[in-house]
């Protein structure tokens, strides 16, 4: 009996996939320690809700013009390219920020989200190109649980960095973790022009249509933008969340009682079960995307929508758990299912601006959102909690109406 062969776009997904797992590793490791790093250089609730907002808004506005950009000059690898190597470099040199310097490690991370806004347009239309022919659901269902495997492994690589580095301030100690993501970080650029040695034309794995399609904003892709952008605008940046946890959870200065499985050192540890979480999140909802539609987008945010009430509301250790746990699962299916959508609603020819657009609503809205959410935080808890979960319940129906809809 013959062994089943994986195709050429198969292999592509999993290879792209491996360089995504190095990238996240990288990046995801610094933001498992971004909220906390940002506090202790002076910066505060409300700044980091802003800065987070910022880089995000940064990162998914852009978008619209660098897909432009992409579907106008085809230049899929070079906009990859060049959007990896400004987005890996911005995170070790987080290292090199002064003590009080939140200002210069804030503009890194804008840096490090604008290499993000270069790459992510060209890159998620030459990965739906190898899609369409593996099934688009599954497809970006496993490209981001290896995405997601790298930012588990982000985090734990800094967990085990600072149990090597046990001299100097957590200043000192956070620096060097920066310092040591510059190793997943030269990988990743070098799997990269594998990647791309080994396939230089990912645009042939999807054939050409075979007549003409113009990209027109049609009703389910403007009710599918709505849902997502209130989706954002509810679902707050991790850095907030780490704040939260850091300030109020650990060591004698807490808020609250220091807990027995949450301490300084296994801060990262958090955001690395979270993302554990995202990534089996991303392939479940992945493959019954490919089965029940958008439908299913609607089930994974009734599912996470309350993990604010669970981390913001409750000081039992169990209750925060739970509610990164809710967080990594709106993250995953976020991640797989919203990318797999847009492949299904836009023409090859004009995906990158397809990306583009819904990035750019999706970037927007979280920004206010976590701006928002940031300075409720310091006001009034309760009313911050009430506001995401009913900003994320919200978007159900626009998903529900976009899935009765062709």
């Amino acid at each position: 009996m013959k062994k089943k062969r994986i195709s050429s776009a198969m292999t592509f997904i999993i290879l792209f996939g491996i360089v995504s797992l190095f990238s996240d590793m990288t990046h995801e490791g610094a933001s498992s320690i971004r909220g906390a790093y940002l506090a202790l250089l002076g910066a505060s609730a409300g700044t980091i809700g802003f800065i987070s907002g910022l880089g995000e808004l940064i990162g998914y506005s852009m978008r619209y013009v660098f897909g432009k950009i992409t579907d106008r000059t085809k230049k899929y690898w070079p906009m990859v390219i060049f959007g990896y190597i400004l987005d890996i470099l911005a995170v070790p040199a987080l290292a090199l920020v002064g003590g009080k310097g939140w200002i210069a490690a804030s503009i890194l991370l804008v840096v490090q989200r604008m290499g993000k806004a270069i790459k992510k347009p060209a890159k998620d239309t030459i990965m739906s190109f190898a899609a369409s022919q593996e099934g688009v659901g599954k497809s970006f269902g496993i490209q981001e649980m290896l995405d997601q495997i790298g930012a588990f492994l982000g985090p734990v690589f800094l967990y085990l960095v600072m149990l090597f580095k046990t001299e100097g301030s957590t200043f000192e100690i956070y620096r060097t973790c920066f310092a040591f993501l510059a190793i997943p970080g030269f990988i990743t650029i070098l799997l990269l022009f594998l990647t791309k040695r080994k396939f230089p034309n990912p645009e042939a794995f999807e054939p050409e249509p075979k007549k003409e399609e113009t990209f027109v904003m049609k009703k389910s892709f403007i009710y599918y933008i709505v849902g997502i952008s209130l989706f954002a605008f509810g679902f707050m940046d991790y850095a907030l969340i780490i704040m939260h946890i850091s300030k109020n959870f650990t060591g004698p200065s807490g808020s609250y009682q220091a807990m027995k499985f949450i301490s300084e050192e296994s801060l990262p540890l958090l955001y690395a079960g979270a993302m554990l979480v995202d990534a089996i999140a991303a392939l479940i909802f992945g493959h019954f995307y490919d089965k029940k539609g958008v439908k299913v987008l609607a089930i994974s945010t009734l599912i996470s929508a309350p993990f604010s009430l669970f981390i913001f509301g409750f000081t039992r250790e169990w209750a925060i758990l739970l509610g990164l746990i809710l967080w990594g699962i709106g993250m995953g299916a976020q991640e797989s299912i919203l990318k797999a959508a847009v492949t299904s609603m836009v023409p090859k020819k004009n995906r990158a601006s397809g990306y583009g657009i819904f990035e750019c609503s999706f970037g927007i809205f979280w920004f206010l959102g976590s701006w928002l959410l940031g300075i409720l935080y310091s006001h009034s808890i309760p009313i911050m909690i009430v506001l995401s979960i009913i900003s994320q319940v919200m978007a159900i129906p626009f998903y529900l109406k976009v899935s009765k809809m062709k």
